[in-house]
């Protein structure tokens, strides 16, 4: 719609850090001129050309981020590397930019600031080299950074563009458009960063909570070229190991609900394009990536309709609800078509398809049990370790609590954006769907166990293997108050399972897959903990309350433990210890780590709660 290529068009402008490959790069869009920050150290001759957030490694980058405007009027962040340390901070004022390098730490020699210019994405400009500056001549403009510092002689950089090199002795200032002194540099920063605080501050005592998913969401957002768009990918390191981007299905709409605090135009565009992803089969693939292969043998939980709905209700444009809605529908029809088993419930699945590019995901898991597994987004989950799949069906054979509750989510939130563009015809079948659901799921209550199981469908036995995903079922206002307090006192509360000091484990304390720690078998996960906080929600028993207000606050404390200390929001935490840099596949800057702070502004009526 025109209405969104106008958004995307007046968010794509000006200085921001939308070069994926490093967050020292500042590029000027529409024109796509940048440039870069390297470093070139003298103790062993090494040239640091590109910096990410969180990767790991021997004498890598370390970076601690800083604050990050969503518009990129402010940014910055700490730099060690190799017994150096830098503050870096940028500002933009009038269309220009205005960058500060101060080093804080250095080697005997001090190390060289490279400022290497760019034209991005095969963009036309032609770019040269001043005595003290970089100029671009495009198309209908020219654009010159300027340069204060102590120029440096070394023609053994590392670069293949114009570029210029300061010694960091002292602290460098870049300026973009006109000279200024290194006052007026510090006066603009100083500025700039204190309208951004003034919006934490708005906070109370979650300024932090807010500054940190604020702070990842920007640092993670990239413009893609071959889409010509804006989005917040789930973190750089993931980009580069897919192709240069990769969206994912519920991480991306879990990222657009958290962009809505602060920037509608990023809500939107996360929301639509990974919508935009849609199969030809009519679903919403788990990941979509930069060399062109997405998973068209299975989709992700389906969340698209309640973060839609729910940006409606912030903003209260019907044009976002008409440019998805028809996705929506088809994804929704295909949930019902193709995981929905005999009695209504619904299952994961994995369905055969002809590879595109040759990709190691086109057939790992493809019509098999990891495939379904992969489906459901608890990639290794311990519940899916022994389930049957049946290659005929491309099902797991079990009825999921899990995606049963969320698809009454869906079909509930779809029906409800229906309804809001006339659509009764749609909205009445939704709404059907929803109560056959919910009947559905009540086939799979364990009197004796006091909790909604899984049940197999080749033995009709139910699963004791017990993961947040159980929780999920109270998204049915059909579960009973007596249902209700056993789950969260017999289930909930018990520490043998999922309560204690880190909360929620991905598999149960008591499953014999829970030492392992790994991935989602038993470390905690933000959408977990944020979707059962979600079903909570639906019920106005003080039992769902107090359960609600411990979630909050325990999810709180798990992410401003890892962001005050190393400024990380990582994607999973130990369910021991609470850490996240204590295994190597937890991504250290993983935007949907902060769907843990999302729960306590929730909580604290800052954020309406989606989906009710």
């Amino acid at each position: 719609m025109q209405e969104y290529e106008n958004l995307k068009k007046e968010y794509l402008r000006g200085w921001h850090t939308w070069n994926n490959r490093s967050v020292l790069s500042h590029v000027l869009m529409p024109c796509g001129f940048a440039f870069n920050l390297g470093i070139k150290e003298y103790r062993t001759g090494h040239h640091l050309s590109e910096a990410l957030i969180g990767r790991q490694g021997e004498d890598v980058e370390v970076i601690h981020p800083g604050l990050h405007a969503y518009d990129g009027s402010y940014t910055s962040l700490n730099l060690k590397w190799l017994d150096i340390e830098l503050e870096i901070s940028s500002a933009t004022i009038n269309g220009d930019i205005v960058l500060m390098v101060t080093p804080l730490r250095n080697q005997l020699k001090p190390a060289t600031l490279v400022v290497e210019s760019a034209m991005l994405w095969n963009r036309p400009g032609l770019l040269s080299r001043g005595e003290d500056c970089l100029m671009a001549q495009l198309q209908n403009d020219k654009v010159i950074l300027y340069a204060q510092g102590q120029p440096v002689e070394d023609l053994l950089v590392n670069v293949k563009t114009p570029s210029l090199t300061l010694e960091l002795s002292a602290p460098v200032y870049l300026s973009s458009g006109k000279l200024r002194t290194p006052q007026e540099i510090e006066s603009i920063l100083k500025a700039s960063k204190q309208r951004l605080e003034e919006t934490y501050a708005a906070y109370g005592s979650h300024s932090e909570t807010f500054k940190a998913l604020q702070s990842c969401m920007a640092w993670d957002t990239i413009y893609e070229p071959r889409k010509n768009r804006v989005v917040t990918p789930v973190s750089r390191i993931w980009n580069n190991n897919h192709g240069g981007y990769v969206l994912f299905c519920w991480d991306t709409y879990f990222g657009a609900f958290m962009a809505s605090l602060g920037n509608k135009a990023l809500a939107y565009s996360n929301a639509i394009e990974i919508t935009r992803e849609k199969t030809e089969s009519g679903f919403v693939p788990n990941m979509a990536c930069g060399s062109g292969v997405s998973s068209r043998d299975r989709s992700q939980p389906p969340v698209g309709s309640m973060v839609i709905h729910a940006l409606y209700r912030k903003f209260g444009e019907k044009w976002l609800l008409k440019e998805v809605v028809d996705d929506l529908l088809q994804w929704n029809q295909w949930f019902y078509d193709n995981r929905r088993l005999p009695g209504g419930a619904l299952t994961w699945g994995s369905n055969p398809y002809k590879p595109y590019a040759d990709n190691r995901w086109e057939s790992d898991g493809v019509n098999d049990r990891f495939g379904a597994s992969l489906e459901s987004g608890l990639d290794n989950s311990p519940m899916y370790d022994h389930i049957p799949f049946n290659k005929d069906t491309h099902l797991l054979c079990l009825a999921d609590v899990g995606l049963t509750g969320l698809y009454i989510l869906d079909c509930e939130c779809l029906s409800r954006i229906a309804a809001e563009l006339g659509l009764s015809k749609e909205a009445t079948l939704l709404s059907r769907r929803a109560e056959e659901t919910k009947a559905a799921l009540e086939s799979l209550w364990d009197a004796s166990f006091g909790m909604y199981l899984n049940r197999r469908t080749d033995t009709d036995l139910f699963e004791k293997r017990l993961s947040p995903t159980h929780f999920y079922a109270l998204f049915s206002d059909c579960v009973s108050d007596d249902r209700l307090v056993r789950i969260i006192d017999e289930h909930f509360m018990n520490p043998e399972e999922f309560y204690g000091q880190w909360i929620l484990p991905s598999i149960a304390r008591n499953d014999p897959a829970y030492p392992d720690q790994d991935y989602w078998r038993g470390r905690i996960w933000a959408p977990m903990n944020f979707l059962v906080y979600l079903a909570l929600c639906r019920h106005r028993h003080p039992a769902a309350e107090k359960a609600r207000k411990i979630l909050a606050e325990k999810s709180e404390a798990l992410l401003l433990k890892e962001w005050l200390e190393h400024g990380h929001v990582h994607e999973n935490y130990c369910a021991n210890t609470g850490e996240g840099c204590n295994v190597v596949n937890s991504d250290r800057f993983y935007h949907w780590g902060a769907l843990l702070g999302l729960i306590a502004l929730m909580e604290s009526d800052f954020v309406p709660v989606p989906g009710q």
